[in-house]
């Protein structure tokens, strides 16, 4: 019988690979997950198995931060050693985190299928570490599962072999469809004293804005302005790491509000009834599409070009002028794009493609 390895570490894999659990949960097929601890407290890890009601990892290696060459090296050896003892015919991965590029590897080298999730998304800039990760997965994977008709291009453009890459949709689109309900009943937005559209909600965590104090700092003056000349509240729920760099930068700004990290079903609240989101995450300038949420992207560039393409997505870069201007110039168009990534049930195509390729 078909035995599958789900390997993850972070937030957003728990969330996208979580439609694809369920299925496999469903159809009472063969698998385990192995989580490598790269995201390891409460609010950032464990809350998002017990919110979408996933079964336990089987293991988790407990490897917490480290630097890129700490994080995969670690990781590597944990998860070498778990499928080797599993016997796993066929690895997951999704997206382009250290634990991704890891698991891929691990398993490349053991001679162990990999299915890349989310494969095919390039923002074509090096000096970002998730676009090494993707690139090198891309290329490590048997099975790769492009979101998109964008992302296979990109695939067939670097020579990956067709008859490798199916468009599934991304499973991000799963899990909002199957969570949205019971956010609706979420009392966040009351216990924060906020209104239904009437709040700017930022995420910024990427290592080439916080890390740099000229980069950080101007998107903090930026968020600081917006606050200011619409006069209404900004949120951000600050990454542990993000919080600990504001430290030790000595950036001081004033009117957001910084808090800690939020549960899934109250954050996917929040997305839903904020007048715009700011972020610097490739996931959740796809939420904001899906949800139908005007998004300012606080990079120079993006991997998800199909939000740019149909107005729901702008990209601002870190200067505090730029936010300003960006997050004037979304909320004067209109709001009525239909979002790019699929029906919802790209989880059901992924299973039925590894049912297929292994009968």
């Amino acid at each position: 019988m078909l035995k599958i390895s789900i390997i993850l570490g972070t937030r957003p894999e728990i969330i996208k690979m979580s439609p694809i659990i369920k299925k496999l949960e469903c159809l009472r097929l063969n698998y385990f997950i192995l989580h490598t601890g790269q995201h390891y407290s409460y609010n950032m890890n464990k809350v998002f198995f017990d919110q979408l009601k996933l079964p336990e990892p089987s293991y988790n290696l407990g490897i917490r931060s480290g630097t890129q060459a700490e994080e995969v090296g670690k990781m590597l050896m944990g998860v070498e050693t778990i499928l080797q003892k599993e016997s796993a015919e066929i690895v997951l991965v999704e997206g382009d985190t250290n634990s991704v590029l890891a698991g891929a590897l691990a398993a490349a080298k053991l001679g162990i299928k990999v299915g890349h999730v989310e494969a095919g998304l390039r923002s074509y800039d090096k000096e970002m570490p998730e676009e090494i990760n993707r690139v090198l997965t891309d290329h490590l994977s048997d099975y790769l599962f492009a979101p998109t008709e964008n992302s296979r291009q990109n695939l067939l453009k670097e020579g990956i072999d067709e008859e490798k890459i199916v468009v599934t949709g991304n499973t991000i689109v799963d899990a909002v469809y199957q969570n949205s309900k019971l956010s609706e009943g979420n009392n966040v937005l009351e216990e924060l004293g906020l209104e239904e559209d009437d709040y700017f909600l930022v995420t910024i965590h990427r290592q080439e804005n916080v890390d740099n104090k000229e980069r950080f700092h101007g998107i903090l003056k930026g968020l600081e302005s917006i606050g200011e000349e619409f006069e209404k509240p900004v949120i951000y729920p600050i990454h542990p790491r993000s919080r600990k760099m504001l430290n030790e930068l000595s950036i001081n700004v004033s009117g957001i509000r910084f808090m800690n990290p939020f549960d899934y079903l109250s954050f996917l609240h929040l997305e839903s009834r904020a007048k715009v989101i700011l972020t610097d995450s490739g996931g959740i300038q796809e939420d904001a599409c899906i949800l139908g949420v005007p998004c300012v992207t606080l990079r120079d560039n993006t991997e998800r070009p199909e939000t740019l393409e149909i107005g729901a997505n702008v990209l601002a870069g870190t200067s505090s002028v730029e936010i300003v201007e960006k997050v004037r110039s979304i909320l004067n168009k209109k709001h009525d794009w239909k979002h790019p990534f699929g029906d919802g049930k790209a989880a059901m195509r992924i299973v039925n493609e590894l049912k297929h390729r292994f009968s």
